[in-house]
């Protein structure tokens, strides 16, 4: 009797430990990256690595090394819906190589980063489509090769997920396509081969032949013309060849009717879901509540720091958790626009005492309010008549019917001998209407080669005359340029105007066959864009006339530019003579004001230095120098003090709860980007991504040295921001013409001659590029 009821005894001890040990391990749920549910496991030691079996509430499964409560090395994790990945984890997250695999039987494997197939990688669906090549954020981006479930293969270049640039697209058929590709279509120069052995050679639009081409016959006939899919612009010559005889009955429509239907492109398989998709998802108490991540609050002194739960609570470190107020909720948000109150609004943008004494200059950054630039042209204003000049005459020559244009011009479309004036007296006349501005004529140079820039740049002649012509008034900046021209901003921000010299015309008018051939070779091109080259003469004993160019605006987006840099890569006079307080978004710093260093995507960067060169190359063979790199900067995220913030890590972004996160409160957990997270969130922000336009970047903050004055770039500091950039080649009117070797040989007596910005264009374009490769580099 006595044993059994210490056997009972015993028991109910042993029940009464293992309840209490439950308790205590309830309060230590760990929360990682993977879709996992409660592990039911002591918090390891940080920093220790051992083999781990975890079997998880919610089914799924995980075997391999295990570190800091989350997997770290090689593992396999086995989701309960039957995915798979096997591979390379750093803390919690897909990093390295590995193999993915759904229960379709499809497969991925090569590269991952921070959870995304992100690198060199091979696609096989399970109807083994399939792709190898290069992939940015879970989309194809790259040179890659597809081979796709029906027959058809794809070679080349791929953007945003789509044939994009240079490549071949071979038939099962026997057809293919050798030329240039855009958002998956056939678009710009390229050649169609038919199994028959017939061909087309020319321009595509749209994945149709548009514009110029000649199609060929295997016996050698060939016809010549302007192609189009309306019949009305269709036009051309037929030549046979001389084995063919008779007449010949062919419509070039035939082609688009016909001949191009065996020659659609494969949608190919889709993906049915990611593997980051299945990283993403937070268990909380067996709910999922929130699926993005929280921000960490910041430790208060030599507290214990607190951290925030997934439903919004604050733990204080000792097992109970408080309720954060709505404030606290929103600004630990990682999509929110309020103000963070977080460790790095104190980190902001400074340098510490350790940087003072090794001799660098410490800097600040502030952001003041955005304003827009410029005062309106209202009646009165001096300038008022010669804006109605202005919108009147560009009514009139965009206005005017013209007929169907070719992309291939003439090269009388370029002669700039003939002078026609339009004159617009006030009552009006047979060509002109009637207005209240003074009398003035009006001349259009090269009006056929700007229409046909017009139409290669996708203006609508519609809109474009609205911008400019409208009823809004445009708006003339705060003072002219070093140069006496005055610029003036259309009221939508999408063109400007900028008055010439006489001398800047014939530059422009000189190299206007060469920069047509260029920007229609480059359509990535970072030179200016040209819309029209004008001219108004003023009635009077004066005749002053008043010469100016329309071009686009880089700065006509959605986004805040904070901060623009005019970057030449010399020295001398190279700086704003401003305070931090003074600098506001419409300031333009210089050479040696620039404090960063901006890392782009790797392929977006090899396309940058690409185009960099054959730019340079065309500004040199046309004897320009004295251009510039205009880049704007807007900050994803400023603090309510007006600080950028930094993110906290080299690979850091949106931020993720930790297990193993130190008293000091810092987490090396590998995060993606606000920049890549809000492109994964919204993939349509990818179409309004072009070279130069609307680039997500990283920005790394720089020091210069005090004892190095003529510093250009200073010394990173490991400092990073998340950033949209923004680019182009501006000042491009400029030749080395008498006065500035005068100019040179002046200031190389007084000065260093590699700092002055008078230098022959070889000389100009090689310190430029190399510049221009220090300030911008490869996200690695």
């Amino acid at each position: 009797m006595n044993k059994e009821f210490s056997g009972i005894l015993k028991a109910c001890r042993d029940f009464t430990v293992k309840k209490a040990t439950a308790k205590k391990r309830a309060k230590n749920i760990i929360f990682t990256t993977m879709s996992v549910a409660h592990v039911d496991d002591d918090l390891d030691a940080p920093g220790e690595v051992y083999y781990a079996e975890k079997i998880l509430n919610n089914g799924d499964i995980y075997t391999g090394k295990w570190s800091d409560n989350c997997p770290n090395g090689q593992g396999k994790y086995l989701w309960s819906d039957g995915c798979m990945y096997v591979g390379d984890w750093v803390k919690g997250k897909t990093m390295g190589k590995g193999k993915f695999s759904w229960p379709s039987g499809a497969t991925y494997e090569g590269k991952f980063k921070n959870g995304y197939m992100d690198g060199e990688g091979t696609y096989t669906g399970c109807s083994n489509d399939t792709y190898r090549g290069s992939w940015v954020i879970n989309m194809k981006h790259g040179k890659g090769t597809r081979d796709y479930v029906n027959g058809d293969h794809y070679e080349g270049e791929w953007r945003r997920g789509q044939p994009d640039g240079q490549g071949r697209y071979q038939w099962i058929n026997g057809n293919q396509y050798i030329g240039q590709w855009r958002n998956g279509k056939m678009n710009g120069n390229g050649t169609m081969i038919w199994a028959s052995g017939n061909r087309y050679d020319g321009s595509w639009e749209d994945g149709f032949p548009k514009g110029n081409g000649t199609f060929r016959w295997a016996d050698g006939s060939f016809y010549v013309g302007i192609w189009s899919k309306d019949s009305r612009e269709q036009s051309g010559t037929y030549y046979p060849s001389g084995s063919r005889t008779g007449t010949f009955d062919w419509d070039p429509q035939d082609v688009y009717s016909n001949d191009l239907l065996g020659c659609q492109i494969s949608p190919g398989e889709r993906i049915s879901a990611y593997p980051s998709q299945k990283m993403v998802t937070w268990p909380c108490e067996g709910e999922f509540l929130q699926k993005l991540p929280i921000a960490k609050t910041p430790k208060a002194n030599n507290a214990r720091p607190k951290r925030n739960s997934v439903d919004g609570r604050l733990s204080n470190g000792d097992g109970s958790y408080s309720w954060g107020s709505e404030t606290d909720a929103a600004s630990n948000s990682v999509y929110s626009d309020q103000p963070r109150e977080s460790s790095e609004e104190s980190r902001s943008i400074r340098t510490d005492d350790s940087d003072n004494s090794r001799g660098f200059q410490p800097h600040c950054i502030k952001i003041q309010p955005n304003k827009k630039p410029g005062t309106t042209i209202s009646k009165g204003h001096k300038n008022y008549d010669l804006m109605l000049n202005l919108q009147l005459g560009i009514r009139h020559s965009v206005g005017r019917p013209a007929p169907a244009t070719s992309l291939d011009l003439r090269a009388t479309a370029f002669d700039t001998k003939e002078k026609v004036w339009t004159k617009f007296p006030t009552e009006g006349s047979k060509h002109t209407p009637p207005h209240q501005s003074c009398e003035f004529k009006w001349k259009d140079y090269c009006p056929l080669v700007f229409r046909t820039l017009r139409k290669l740049f996708k203006v609508d002649p519609a809109d474009y005359m609205i911008s400019i012509c409208g009823n809004d008034a445009l708006r003339e900046l705060s003072s002219p340029g070093k140069s006496g021209s005055f610029f003036y901003l259309t009221n939508d921000d999408k063109y400007m105007i900028k008055t010439l010299k006489k001398a800047e015309v014939k530059v422009l008018l000189g190299m206007l066959p060469a920069y047509y051939n260029h920007v229609r070779a480059f359509e990535n091109t970072l030179v200016t864009k040209f819309f029209g080259l004008h001219c108004v003469k003023l009635t009077g004993p004066a005749q002053k006339k008043v010469r100016f160019v329309i071009m686009g605006n880089l700065f006509c987006t959605e986004y805040a530019i904070h901060r623009r840099f005019d970057l030449k890569g010399s020295s001398h006079g190279r700086v704003t003579e401003k305070s931090e307080s003074q600098i506001d978004s419409t300031t333009t710093l210089k050479d040696l004001d620039l404090n960063f260093i901006f890392r782009l995507q790797k392929v977006w960067f090899q396309e940058f230095c690409r185009q960099v060169d054959r730019d340079c190359d065309f500004l040199e063979q046309e004897r320009i120098m004295d251009y510039s790199l205009l880049v704007g900067v807007h900050f994803r995220e400023v603090s309510g003090s007006g600080e950028p913030v930094t993110t906290e890590t080299r690979n850091s972004g949106v931020r993720t709860p930790t297990a193993n996160a130190d008293q000091s409160g810092d987490v090396s957990t590998p995060r993606i980007s606000r920049a890549d997270m809000d492109l994964l969130f919204d993939p349509s922000g990818w179409a309004s991504i072009r070279l130069g336009i609307n680039m997500p970047a990283k920005a790394e903050l720089t020091v210069r040295r005090s004892d190095f004055e003529a510093q250009l770039v200073g010394e990173p500091t490991g400092q990073y921001y998340d950033v949209i950039v923004f680019f182009s080649i501006i000042d491009i009117l400029q030749n080395y013409d008498i006065s500035k070797k005068l100019e040179h040989a002046y200031k190389a007596f007084q000065y260093d001659p590699t700092s002055i910005s008078a230098v022959d264009p070889k000389q100009y374009s090689k310190r430029f590029r190399d510049f221009i490769l220090q300030v911008f580099a490869e996200d690695t």
